[in-house]
Formats: structure tokens, sequence, C-alpha cells
């Protein structure tokens, strides 16, 4: 269903009476949003900018844009300006702009077709890397440019920035891919460019109509340019992108026009359709990790190792390097890049990439390169050791330290964060290390620490200084710093922007481009866009018009917004200021856990990003009441944007798949909770808040007759009566089996703490307090009783404690009083329990996190104890010697392989989860598959809200589903108990826990 169009009452009259003409016409398809959230929400990318759109156009069909432009190019509309956005990853604000955005990424995501013979593949401008190459994959091909941000980066972005990434030295850029493309043009005509030979250029020129007239401009102003434009921009592989005059026309008069488009930023026309070229995936791969003792070595013996004629030469500095030691996953990257006992701290690295179709090739490059570095140890900038690693997994466990370099950075403590503003500056590669050297001292001469990693065999080194944008000197230092960068390039013949495209950086195209070649520039920009409204403010505007270009420090930035919050508000809602807007959350991977209300729904509100986007700017609202000099938030407040923030967070599963993954740890159910909290101090609560906060205390009541409540609860009234009022459904059933009675059969008395006062130092070693829950105690008792029966069969005595409401649920809905208070009661009782020594163990994995998690992020001076994971203590066990388990001796038959899905919060917030369940099976000899699995759609309530019924089913569809009829429900081994209701909702049979398998096969 198309969304009406709602404006909000700051929009102005010719931005209205062209939307209510797209939408009363009937020829746009498309989504129209001119509400506050959605522009609030296109306002920001991955860069210290915050523009406010003046509405958000989603095509759902190519001809949308077609639609959009003609309606645009009428006479009474030429003031309208529009501003393409694929991904929204950018860092220099290239798709921000105060003009209506027509955002691609939505809808026009398709894979139009694919010829392996030819290696074109025909995709829409929506498209994401990721899904691109994965779709690719089994025909054995891929698109080679290789950005940071795959996962979400739209390929029409990627023509939009002429992005180019790892490996660009060999596989060039995006614009090199491109064999045909089609561009709208402000009139809504298409637009097709491709290679042509000289005679095929002049008949195009040559034609009476509006594309001719584009060639014949371009022709007559690059051609007899050509020597002018070489001399300006020598060769480099990060060369220029954008109004690419170099390219688009050769010497004999050939052109690519698409040289010319790609990398203008939507400036020039808007992206329909694009065909690529792919090319076939290597067979073979492998890195040589080289290790240096300073990053000036790395950097300086980068062009011996280019020798080698690898793929890729990438490399991490100091200060990533000290980071990474932090990570929890060091000790396993200590081993793999040969750090571990090393007499020398490595503090530089080059990872260096081969890739062939023959193996004995890729062992000679590798034989060729070791015994290079073996006969040189004293050369200058030697390095101090190198490893080679082959494995698929080793390699990725080695990338996965470069990937990490922007998260490391960006959780960096302290007010000062790491900021894109200078990261993709290019030089000559023999310029590299002297360049670096003037950058690190003007950085330093400012105060400022620093990160740096990058492409190093092209010259292209990510900067990252850390600035804090909410101090004003601050802001005044992002001019400075990006004044002397840009001198520093030219003096070393690079370039300001290599890599992530100009954006508000377009201010410095005149110092490259110079004056004549500017006014080319211009001229162009005026052919495609005569009235200027593309993208407009951004890298050109049009000849003889006065439409400046706005430069890098008069944007609006979201640091000068935030400075407006109150320093409580700023500190109870870290999070929410701490978003830099890279757009993780937004990964198109439907088995990746993060974000499954933004996989379900594409709707950017309803993602990290989006939530904690709309509480900076309650939170800010909030502190600064309405500004008359602000209509847009004047409105905001007169309709209590506080709603609109509500129906952003009721949207959240409370996984905590962003407080895992996220790269700067946004927690939006921390963030959830607390506005909650505020949000319902103001306004009621709806009755299932309370139902479902108050479930840890009705079970017990419910397990007091489960046969008569079970009947109940499935009474076509009370069903219907659950849904209507409360806003619930397929509420779990009693468990009819009772906890107390089944451990009293199996030996286990009911608990007494003077159990555990005389046991003895061995008997210890050999106890485990069990910790109760709601869902496994009274609904699920089988996989308490399985948990039970295992740690039995593995000689250890059990505990159980009596039950305890842990408090999660009030945590979810925002009953952060009663939560606090429940958390401060438990931190007591366990406190004072772990003071015997005898390990305490959860068995349903959120609730058993919420100890560690939740409590620690509300409570002060907790008394020291750890409720641990099962799987956690069980592999310590085995770890560590003090359980040896016995082999199965069961024949497990080929297709009945037990498989481990794991619950989306234990498996984001301990990622090694799946890796510990499997060391834990190979103990006992027995193999163990594991799925990569989005979200089951259930999170704890959220699929049992009757307004969520229909996502929650698309969500297993999307994940679950698929590899549940792959493994089949008797082979999944399920650990979280709301998954396990999921499954047993979508399929008919409930699924086991990996310790009742264990214990039923022991």
């Amino acid at each position: 269903m198309i969304p009406k169009l709602t404006p909000d009452r700051s929009l102005d009259d010719l931005t209205l009476a062209f939307l209510k003409t797209l939408e009363l016409e009937g020829k746009f398809s498309g989504e129209i949003h001119a509400d506050f959230p959605t522009r609030l929400i296109h306002a920001t990318d991955n860069s210290v900018y915050q523009v406010m759109p003046r509405a958000v156009l989603q095509p759902r069909q190519r001809d949308d844009i077609n639609v959009i432009m003609a309606q645009a190019g009428r006479p009474e509309f030429r003031r309208v300006k529009l501003t393409p956005r694929g991904g929204g990853t950018g860092t220099n604000g290239q798709s921000l702009n105060n003009t209506i955005i027509v955002d691609t990424s939505k809808y026009l995501n398709n894979i139009i077709e694919f010829d392996a013979q030819t290696g074109l593949v025909r995709v829409e401008p929506g498209v994401v890397l990721e899904q691109l190459n994965t779709w690719l994959k089994p025909h054995g091909f891929f698109f080679p440019p290789n950005v940071s941000t795959a996962n979400r980066a739209t390929v029409g972005g990627m023509v939009g920035s002429d992005s180019s990434g790892k490996g660009s030295r060999i596989y060039g850029k995006t614009s090199h891919y491109i064999e045909k493309m089609t561009t709208v043009l402000i009139d809504g005509s298409d637009f097709v460019t491709s290679a042509l030979g000289a005679d095929q250029t002049a008949i195009e020129a040559a034609q009476k109509t509006r594309v001719g007239s584009v060639y014949r401009k371009i022709i007559d102003e690059i051609l007899p340019r050509r020597d002018q434009i070489k001399s300006t921009f020598p060769e480099m592989n990060r060369g220029l992108t954008g109004y690419n005059l170099k390219e688009a026309v050769g010497d004999d008069g050939a052109s690519n026009l698409s040289f010319l488009i790609a990398g203008a930023e939507g400036s020039l026309g808007l992206t329909k359709e694009i065909t690529f070229r792919v090319i076939r995936l290597p067979k073979y791969k492998a890195l040589t990790v080289v290790r240096y003792a300073s990053f000036d070595d790395a950097l300086r013996h980068v062009g011996r190792l280019v020798a080698f004629d690898p793929i890729a030469i990438e490399s991490i500095d100091d200060k990533v390097m000290k980071l990474a030691e932090q990570d929890e996953s060091w000790h396993v990257l200590a081993q793999l890049l040969g750090t571990d006992g090393a007499t020398i701290p490595t503090r530089g690295f080059n990872v260096v990439e081969f890739a062939t179709d023959d193996a004995d090739e890729l062992a000679e490059k590798q034989r060729q390169l070791a015994q290079y570095l073996a006969d040189n140890p004293t050369e200058a900038n030697a390095p101090i050791g190198s490893v080679v690693a082959s494995d698929p997994a080793q390699m990725a466990a080695i990338w996965s330290i470069r990937s990490k370099a922007v998260g490391l950075l960006g959780n960096l403590e302290g007010k000062r964060r790491a900021t894109p503003f200078v990261e993709d500056t290019a030089v000559p590669p023999e310029n590299l290390a002297d360049f670096i050297a003037e950058f690190r001292a003007l950085l330093d001469g400012e105060g400022l620490d620093y990160g740096m990693f990058g492409h190093v065999d092209v010259g292209c080194l990510h900067v990252r200084p850390l600035l804090d944008m909410c101090d004003e000197e601050d802001e005044i230092r992002l001019r400075r710093v990006s004044d002397g960068v840009v001198e520093l390039t030219k003096k070393y013949n690079g370039l300001i922007w290599g890599e992530h495209g100009k954006g508000f950086r377009g201010e410095f195209s005149p110092v490259y481009f110079g004056p004549e070649l500017y006014d080319v520039l211009r001229r162009i920009k005026k052919e495609f866009d005569p009235e200027g409204q593309l993208n407009p403010g951004k890298i050109a505007s049009p000849f003889g018009m006065d439409l400046p270009i706005t430069p890098i420090d008069e944007a609006p930035m979201r640091g000068q917004l935030d400075r407006q919050i109150e320093a409580g508000l700023k500190n109870d809602y870290l999070n929410a200021t701490r978003c830099n807007g890279n757009g993780a959350c937004f990964n198109f991977d439907e088995f990746d856990a993060m974000c499954p209300s933004y996989k379900v729904t594409r709707d950017r509100v309803h993602s990290p990003k989006g939530r904690a986007g709309m509480v900076r700017e309650w939170i800010r609202q909030i502190s600064v009441g309405t500004d008359a000099e602000a209509p847009e938030l004047a409105f905001a407040n007169a309709r209590d944007f506080s709603h609109d923030v509500y129906d952003a967070m009721n949207g959240c599963l409370s996984c905590k798949a962003c407080a895992g993954q996220c790269p700067v740890k946004v927690d939006i159910p921390e963030m959830k909770s607390r506005f909650l909290a505020a949000y319902h101090a103001r306004y009621p609560r709806p009755l299932k808040d309370y139902i479902i906060a108050r479930l840890e205390r009705l079970a017990p009541l419910t397990a007091s007759a489960p046969a008569l409540f079970n009947v109940l609860q499935s009474l076509p009234p009370v069903k219907w009566a659950f849904a209507r009022f409360a806003g619930l459904e397929d509420l779990p059933k009693t468990s009819t089996r009772k906890l107390g009675p089944a451990l009293h059969a199996r030996g286990i008395a009911p608990f007494n703490k003077n159990q555990l006062v005389n046991l003895s130092d061995a008997e210890r070693v050999k106890s485990v307090l069990l910790i109760q829950d709601c869902f496994t105690t009274h609904y699920d008792v089988e996989t308490f009783l399985g948990h039970v029966d295992l740690l039995r069969k593995l000689g250890y005595r059990v505990f159980v404690p009596p039950y305890r409401p842990n408090g999660k649920a009030q945590h979810v809905k925002g009953f952060l009083k009663q939560f606090d208070k429940q958390a401060r009661d438990n931190d007591a009782v366990y406190g004072d329990l772990a003071q015997f020594g005898i390990p305490l163990v959860g068995v349903e994995p959120s609730v058993t996190l919420t100890y560690r998690q939740e409590y620690a992020q509300r409570l002060q001076n907790r008394p020291d104890y750890r409720v641990n994971l099962f799987h956690e203590w069980l592999e310590s066990e085995i770890r560590n010697g003090r359980l040896t388990p016995p082999k199965i001796a069961a024949t497990i038959e080929p297709g009945n392989v037990p498989t481990l899905f794991p619950h989306c919060t234990e498996k984001t917030s301990i990622p090694d989860v799946s890796v510990k369940w499997q060391k834990i099976f190979d103990a006992f000899g027995v193999k163990l598959a594991t799925e990569r699995t989005g979200c089951c759609g259930m999170a704890g309530v959220y699929g049992h809200e009757t307004a969520n019924h229909d996502n929650s089913r698309r969500l297993y569809e999307m994940s679950w589903q698929k590899k549940a009829e792959k493994t089949g429900v008797n082979n999944m081994l399920v650990t979280g108990f709301s998954c396990r209701c999921q499954v047993k909702r979508q399929q008919g049979t409930r699924p086991q826990s990996p310790a009742e398998y264990l214990a039923k096969v022991l």
C-alpha cells in the first residue's frame, strides 16, 4: 500500500505542490514521505553533517524516476531540488541536502538479468554490493570494487561516488565496470551511456536531440583540452572521480560518458539502471601478514611488496593495533598474526593478498615473497616477522582486524570520537610515507589523536582524527585540518578525495581542477542541469548561475544540534549521540541478526540508527523547548514528537543484536526501556504491558493448576478477548509436568543454603547451582530437566535455588523502578550464594545475560558474582581438564546431524557461542553442525503481541524456515525458549535444546 501524503506544517508551498501533483496525477507508483521522522532519518549519513530534507520519495518502479524528473523539469517546478540516495553510508554528506530525497534502496533493489557468456549483469541502483556478489557467487563471478560497507552500500551509491576499495590496484574502481548505464535527465528522458568509438560519438553529437546537445557540449569542452587535463591529473590508481574529464573522452574523440557521470553524486542525473561487467572468482587465495616495529616502516616497505604483484596490500597503524589487543578475539588473532610471544612489539602490519586460478602459481608467489623477506632481514624498514595463511577461516579472521578498525576507533572512550572528513586522501604510493609523516605532524600539532588504516598499495590511507564535534573549538579544527590536508595532498601530487566521494568537500574542486577546467565542469553541469536542481551545492554549479558550493563548515552539523542537549539527558541516552551513522544496522543479509525490524519493514526509522536518531532529536527538543526560529521543531513539539519516538521504539524486538554488533555499540533496548519509562510517566500504558511485566509473578499461579489454565487459555472467547483487549496471542502453555516433583524424583531435595555450608572442596568442584528462570521453570520444564539430567550424568551434584523473577520483561517494557528493585534483591541473593564458590549457571540465555548486562547498566556497587551461560561453564570445565566427557556411542545417521540454532541475544553478545558448543560436542564425540540465521521473529514477547503477528511470521519465513526445513525440526538444537516457541508455532513441533540432546543420547 502506498502511504498517503501526510506532510508536516513546516513544508514549503512549492514542495507541497510538487508532492501533491506527483500523488494526484497517479503516474508515480512509489512512496511519498513528508513526515518528520522519515525526513529526520534521511538527514544523516556516516559524516558529521545533519541536513533536513524537504521530503523523501521512494520509487517502486524504475520508470518512477522518469516521472519524478519529468515533473521537476516543468516550468512551474524548476525551483524544486532533488538529491539521490542509496545506502546512506557516505562519509562526506554526498546524499544530504535540504531538497527532496530520491531513495532507491527500498524497492529498486532487483538483479534484472545476468549473462554468464558475456559476464554482464543488469541491476537496479538499490542493489546492495554484498547482495550482488552473493547472487553471483554460485555462477562463479563477482563484482570487484570491494568497499568496507559492502553489506549495505548500494551499487547506485557506488556509481555516485565511483567507489573502489581493497584490490583497486588490480581491479580498479566502479566506473571501470560500467558496460552501459541509463541516467534520467532533469526533463525525464533516458540518457544511455557506454563506450563509443570516435565515429559513434560523432553520430551521437550530430543528433538534433537533447542527447545530441549533451554530447556536442562535452566533446567541445574536453577534446581541445586533453593535454591540459592529462597534465593536471597525472596517472594514479585513485585518480579523478566525478566529472572525470580524463577518461570520459579520448584523444581520438572516442567517448564513454559513464566516466563523467560516475562520481558526480547525482548532480548530472539520477541513475535508473546499470549493466556491469563482472569477472570470474579467483579459485585460490592466500595472505602473507608482514609485521613491523613501526608504522613508518610498514609504509616505506610497501614498494618492495608491490613488486610481487599482489592483488592488495592493506595496512594498519599502531593506534588500531593497540586497540585490537584489547578486543576479545585478540588471543586468537595474535596466534594467526604471529605476535603471540614475539620479542619486539608489532606497531604496524601490511597484509598482502594473492589470488590466482592456479594453485602452483599461488604457492610460487608466496614462496618468492617469503624468500625475499628471509634474505633481506637488515635492509631499511625491514619487517620483524611474517606469517602465511591460506585457510579461508584463518584469512577471514585476519581480515577481521582490518574490518574492525573503524569500530575499534569508534569505541574509544572520551568525548572525542573518530571522525571521517579527511579519511580518503590518495597520493602516488611512492610519496605515501613522506605524506603521512607530514599528515601526522599536522594532527599532532593540533593535539589530536587518530588512527590510520587502508589501501597502501595505491597510496590511499584512511585517517580518522578524534574530534568532539560538540566542542566549538574542534569544529574550527575540522576546517584547519581540512585546509592543511588539501595543501599536503597538492604538495605530494595527490587528491583529498581518493575513494569516498566529494560531498561537502566539493568546495575544494577548484583547487584541484584549476580555474579553467573548473569552468568546464560548470558548463557541463549547465548542459545536464540548467537550473541547478540536482544535488545543489555540491561539486559544481551551472555556469553563469550564482549558486554557491556549500563549504565544509557551513553545512549543518550533528554536533551543533547535540551541543544543545542537556548534559544529564545526554548521559542517560549516551548511545543516542554516539551513533555515527555508519549504517551497519542496514545490513541486507537475511541470515544476519541485526536488525530484524528493519529487515522486515525496510523502513529506516525502524532501525538502530533510526531509533537512535529519533531519541537524539527527542532529548534535544526536551532540552531546548520550542524554538520559534525552527518551525520544524515547533511543529514537532506541537504534536508531541514523543509519540513518533514511541512508534519507532514499539517496533523494536529488544533482541539486543545492535548492542553486540553495532560498531559503536548503540544499545537500543536499553534506550527503549528508558524512553518507555519516561513516556509512560506522562501517557497511560496499554494493558498488555502490565500483563507482560507481571508475567514472571503470574507464572507460578498458572503452574499451580496448569491443566485448568491451559484449557481456559485455549477457549476461543478467551483467545479473542486476549487478542482484542490485551493485544496478546499464542501465549505459551504452562507445562503440566511440575519442576519440584520432577527434581524430587531425581533425588534433588528442596534447596536449603545449609546444604552448601559443609561441602568439601572436592564436592564444591563437582557441584553446580542451576538458576531457575520463568520460562524453563513454568513453560518448558523438559529443557530445565534436560540440563539437570546432563549434569547428573556427568557426575555433578545439582543444587536448584528457589525460583526468583529476573525482571527481564519489566526492563523490556520500561518498568524501571520495579526492575531496579528486582535486580537489587537478586543481587543480594545470588551475591550471597556466590560466596560458597560454586558456579552459578543459567539455562535460558536471554535471562542469564540480563544479570551481567541490564543489571550492570542499571546498578552501581554490585556484589561480585557471575551467572554463567550453560555452554560457557561446560566448555570451561572441559577446556581446563575438570571434565572429560564420555564418548557417545550412538551412531548418528547421515541426514540426522544435530544442528545448532543459537538465540539472537546470545550469539550477538557472545560471538563464539557456536564455536564453544562445537567444542563441547567434539568432546562427546559428536559432530555438531551450525546454522547462520537471522531473527526467528519471536524475541521474547514480540511475537506474542497481536500487532506484530505478520512481521513475526515474515521474519521466521525470511531466515529460520528455510534452515528448519533443510535441517529438520528433530535435528534442530535451539538454545532460546522464545525460538523454540516460534519453531513450534510455525512448524508444529518443538525442537530440543543442546543440553537435552546430550542428556538423551549420553
